[in-house]
This record gives structure tokens, C-alpha cells and sequence, in this order.
């Protein structure tokens, strides 16, 4: 059995809202481990932690860029983190972001991309160094992703937008097939602000993770047992919220957030009807939100740091 320190407990209120018996309480049950902690009391009614648990805090932006490429699309996506939101204000983060998109459209992973030439003549791993030494500040280009499309549309939105093409949160969405440019980015635009707010996990219900749904099934059958459900009802009732999760999760089958009277998937079968391009599908989707994955440690805000460095020596 794992020692339940204190700190242990405070770090699983802290993500979960939860009271410290109960958090405490958890850990035992689960030898320490806060992530099936967090599970544990999901399944016990006692918390929102999965939301909780998701919030994640680092600084930078993302970019996005696209081109056309004969009938087709390429788009790019990329975050660029930086320690402070001051800097990432700073218009040579911000060109060094957009650049960092552009050759994007070039690399098909964040590992070739740190070795990619600017036009400058370094590589972006160079310039990334360059710039730390400059400015004073760690940085790291830490993801990057690329969709393309031989005929139809690599669409974009960026949410919080510093800058065109700059902001907190960017999506890429393609669309493959026929019909007018203009009318399927608009399409494709509409989609992409849908994904930015939802946040799916994946485009088909095929391409959802197995161990995603097998979670979910696990808290929510723990759920209906801790709830008093009848065992012979359980697995029927645990089907039901599984097949509302997928629906809540996968981008096809998702109500549109414009006119949730229709799924995105009939949105685009609608709309390639209209457009005379009934084999209009969507191809895929990207969305990069700043931060995500990325643990924070808490500290002086930039303000207090320097006026504790401004302080007169006792």
C-alpha cells in the first residue's frame, strides 16, 4: 500500500473540488494512484474531476496556416509554448509562430519540423535556442500536425485570436470532394468553430479509442452499482449512457452547435446535395488547444517577481 501523504491528498482536492476525507478515502482505495482516484470518486457521485482533472495551464500560441495544393488542400497546425503570456504578445514570438506553421505545410511530424530551414538559414530548433537567449524565456515548439486533401478544402478557425491565424485554441478541418471553394471553406469554417467548442475525440465512431469507451463503461457501470440499479438493468442502462458518450464525443455524430436539430454528418451530406457533390465527406480534423497536457507550477505572476527583484536589499 502507497503512503497517503498529505500532499497527496491536497493535489487530488485541488484537481477534483472534493472534500479531504473523501479524497483521502480515494487514495486508499486506489493506492495512491490520483488519476484512478479521480475515477473513483466519479464513479461515487462525488465529483466533477474528469473536467477538473482536464484543466491544464501553459502559456504561447498556437498557429495555423494552409495552401493550395492543385485541386487540393494542405493545412498546419502547431503550438509554440512560452513561460508567460508576456511573451507570447511579443512580435518576434509571434512571427516566429507564424513560420513555424508555414513549414508545417512542408512536414508530416514536430520531430522532422524542429530540424526544417527557415529562410533566415537556421533550423527552428536554432532559432527556438536563439530566441530563449534572447528574450530570456524557456520555449518549445511541442506539437505539430499537418492535414491534407487531393480535392475539396483544408478549412481553419482560431479561437481568442491575437492575430490572424494566432491564438489559443486552432482547428483544421478537411473536407474531401467536389463542388464550390468558397461555399465548402465556409462549411469547413462553421465545422472547425463547432470542433473548437466541443473539443471530439475522434471523427467516427471506428476511430474512437477502445480503451476510451472501456473506461467510461467501467466508471459508469461503478455509477449505476453505487446507485442501487437492479444487476439484471445494469448492463442495459451502461449501454444506453455508452451509446449517448459516443454521440457526445465523436465529431459525425455530434448535433451541430449552430442547429443541433441536425449531426455534423448530415450537415455535410446536406450541403455536398446542394453544392451537386454528394460524395462531400469530412476527411479529418486537427485541434490544438494551448497548454493541453501541459502541468503548471504555480508561482509568483510575472508582476510580483519583478517588483521582489525591484525590492530595495534589507
Amino acid at each position: 500500500m502507497a503512503e497517503i501523504t498529505a500532499a497527496l491528498v491536497m493535489e487530488l482536492r485541488a484537481k477534483s473540488g472534493v472534500g479531504m476525507m473523501d479524497c483521502k478515502k480515494a487514495l486508499q482505495e486506489t493506492d495512491g494512484d490520483i488519476s484512478a482516484a479521480i475515477d473513483w470518486l466519479r464513479a461515487k457521485g462525488l465529483s466533477k474531476a474528469a473536467k477538473k482533472a482536464d484543466r491544464v495551464a501553459a502559456e504561447g500560441l498556437v498557429a495555423v496556416a494552409s495552401r493550395e495544393d492543385g485541386k487540393g488542400e494542405i493545412g498546419a497546425a502547431i503550438e509554440f509554448n512560452s513561460e508567460t503570456d508576456f511573451v507570447a504578445r511579443n512580435e518576434l514570438f509571434q512571427n516566429a509562430a507564424k513560420a513555424f506553421a508555414q513549414q508545417g505545410l512542408e512536414h508530416h511530424s514536430v520531430e522532422a519540423l524542429h530540424g526544417a530551414e527557415l529562410e533566415n538559414g537556421n533550423t527552428i530548433q536554432a532559432e527556438v535556442t536563439n530566441m530563449i537567449a534572447t528574450i530570456g524565456e524557456n520555449m518549445q515548439l511541442r506539437r505539430a500536425a499537418r492535414l491534407s486533401v487531393d480535392e475539396g478544402v483544408v478549412a481553419s478557425y482560431v479561437h481568442n485570436a491575437v492575430a490572424p491565424g494566432l491564438g489559443r485554441i486552432g482547428v483544421l478541418v478537411a473536407l474531401h470532394g467536389g463542388g464550390d471553394k468558397v461555399a465548402l471553406r465556409e462549411l469547413g469554417r462553421k465545422i472547425a468553430m463547432h470542433v473548437a467548442a466541443t473539443a471530439p475525440l475522434s471523427l467516427n465512431t471506428d476511430d474512437l479509442d477502445p480503451a476510451a469507451v472501456e473506461k467510461e463503461r467501467s466508471v459508469l457501470t461503478e455509477k449505476a452499482k453505487e446507485e442501487g440499479k437492479p444487476e439484471a438493468m445494469i448492463a442495459k442502462i451502461v449501454e444506453g449512457q455508452i451509446n449517448k458518450f459516443q454521440r457526445d464525443v465523436v465529431l459525425t455524430k455530434q448535433p451541430f452547435v449552430m442547429n443541433p436539430d441536425v449531426t455534423i454528418e448530415q450537415l455535410v451530406a446536406d450541403t455536398g446535395k446542394e453544392l451537386g457533390a454528394p460524395g462531400l465527406h469530412l476527411a479529418g480534423f486537427v485541434r490544438l488547444a494551448l497548454g493541453e497536457g501541459v502541468e503548471k507550477i504555480e508561482g509568483p505572476d510575472f508582476a510580483s517577481e519583478v517588483a521582489s527583484m525591484m525590492a530595495p536589499k534589507a
